[in-house]
């Protein structure tokens, strides 16, 4: 069976454990893990956690790491159900297991499912890039930009690390006026970013970018940006923190994700050295979301 180049072959994880679990194992299941969500399938009953990834996982280390959070949990490791799904079946299923995603204003959906009215629609259709929306840490940006929106306006906006687009998008909605470039290293999450401009017709006001971080010549020719959103990973995050400060916009604005809870002091002590300040942080389940804020330049 041959596969949609934008729906390639995939690998499916999945557990199933008790609700109190079900964040441990989200954590667990994410480093192989591009699009990941937890499922309850019973109120107040067991949850499912599944991943989807583009590569077989490391199933020796994702065992240890299953069996590290079963403990952490207070529960027996659960069994590891691994299967390789082909492209077009992963498509279907991928529509299946992704109902309309309401965060806030906005509503994420597929193609499959009109959105309900009165809501900012992004429609993405779940693939191989990640951010679908139900994932928490886009679900913490979604948010931190919404409450960003109600307190400034944006003219210049970078969405690095851009993946599906959805917070450049959310970015482009918000503030119809900015302009706003995504930029990612991963030539498939470029073309899935492309199409879903397009189908969103975003394509004409968001300008998309291959490159190497704050490395791109198309973040350092549109530089300096007044927000800047990046939702990728603690290590990462903290790595690019002077090359962030340092394309940032005098009282810019800094939204981070990707960061485990117990992650958040060294993410956050390497953009204060940066010169940067905290705002807000958002927890969803054990992932933070971090605004944070350059600081304004001194008249005279």
């Amino acid at each position: 069976m041959s596969s949609d180049p934008l729906t390639p072959d995939a690998w499916h994880v999945a557990v199933t454990v008790p609700a109190a679990a079900a964040s441990a194992m989200e954590a667990a299941l994410d480093p192989d893990g591009i699009a990941v969500s937890v499922l309850e399938l019973e109120e107040n009953g067991p949850h499912r956690v599944e991943a989807w990834s583009d590569t077989p996982p490391d199933e020796i280390a994702l065992a240890a790491r299953v069996a590290v959070a079963a403990a952490a949990a207070g529960i027996a490791p659960p069994p590891l159900q691994i299967e390789r799904v082909a492209g077009r079946d992963w498509a279907e299923a991928s529509r299946r297991a992704f109902p309309p995603v309401v965060l806030g204003r906005f509503v994420v959906h597929g193609s499959h499912v009109a959105p309900p009215p009165g809501r900012i629609a992004l429609q993405i259709d779940a693939n191989l890039a990640f951010g679908t929306g139900e994932h928490p840490t886009t679900a913490g940006c979604l948010a931190a930009l919404e409450d960003l929106a109600k307190r400034r306006t944006i003219a210049k906006a970078l969405d690095m690390g851009t993946g599906t687009a959805i917070l450049a998008m959310a970015i482009a909605r918000l503030w119809p006026a900015a302009a706003c470039l995504g930029v990612d290293i991963d030539a498939k999450s470029m073309a899935v970013a492309a199409s879903n401009l397009v189908d969103n017709r975003l394509d004409r006001r968001i300008r998309l970018a291959a490159g190497d971080g704050f490395a791109t010549p198309a973040v350092r020719q549109a530089a300096p940006f007044d927000l800047i959103v990046a939702n990728i990973l603690a290590g990462p995050l903290s790595a690019m923190a002077v090359d962030l400060a340092g394309t940032l916009a005098p009282g810019g604005a800094v939204i981070l994700s990707g960061i485990m809870a117990p992650q958040q002091a060294r993410v956050l002590a390497a953009y204060r050295q940066a010169g940067l300040r905290l705002v807000r942080r958002r927890l969803i389940g054990v992932w933070a979301t971090l605004e944070l804020a350059a600081r304004q330049r001194r008249a005279g």
